[in-house]
């Protein structure tokens, strides 16, 4: 059954503090590359900014972005361009989300989650599913976002839950609700042992996890 731990008002430092000694374990448990995958939009780059402060070796680290908007990555919609700003002067590797892509073991899964319940770019209107065959989806959000009017591109529950560990950081008062219900669908889904199929993504992907998963709210 999910475990689902929730963290309360713990700052960006101490988030990045938490996710750097996961990082660490990761280094140490491997001599070879360690691969995670991180979220886009506004919250996680004052965490990844924190969290690269510390002396780690980071150029043995690469990075997948969740999902990204279909855009050029120079563009200011595209993740994967601000990933690779913060990423690339450390050392790190930033991969380009594509279709064609064979999606690695994650070390770590970092996720957020949008007011409708979102997570990554498995909006509730694509049906994201725990056993989707694929492992990388390009899908159109309904309806789409005003702030980010953009097709996307996404790694799906399976590739996401194929993780060592699992984090979610969500913030914002118009959230807390969403959050709320979703995690409780997610225990009861997790206890009945059922896919949760009319419930929220963010209640799926937790539901369906089997392990260890870590909320930093608020």
């Amino acid at each position: 059954m999910t475990d689902i731990t929730r963290i309360d008002g713990a700052s960006d430092a101490a988030i990045a503090d938490w996710l750097a000694a996961r990082v660490q374990r990761a280094f140490r448990a491997s001599a070879g590359p360690v691969t995670i995958t991180v979220p886009g939009g506004s919250t996680p780059f004052p965490i990844i900014e924190a969290l690269l402060a510390h002396d780690l070796p980071w150029e043995r680290l690469v990075v997948w972005p969740n999902d990204d908007r279909v855009v050029p990555e120079d563009h200011e919609a595209s993740n994967t361009g601000k990933l690779r700003r913060l990423f690339e002067p450390v050392g790190a590797e930033v991969v380009t989300l594509s279709v064609m892509e064979q999606v690695p073991h994650f070390a770590l899964a970092w996720l957020g989650m949008g007011a409708d319940g979102h997570v990554a770019s498995l909006f509730p209107n694509t049906d994201p599913r725990a056993d989707d065959p694929r492992n990388v989806v390009q899908l159109t959000p309904d309806p789409l976002p005003p702030e980010a009017p953009f097709d996307r591109i996404s790694l799906t529950i399976p590739a996401l839950l194929d993780s060592g560990e699992i984090a979610f950081v969500i913030r914002g008062d118009d959230k807390s609700d969403v959050m709320a219900a979703a995690l409780a669908a997610a225990h009861a889904a997790a206890e009945a042992d059922e896919a949760g199929e009319g419930d929220l993504p963010m209640a799926r992907l937790p539901a369906a996890a089997r392990r260890q998963v870590t909320v930093f709210a608020g």
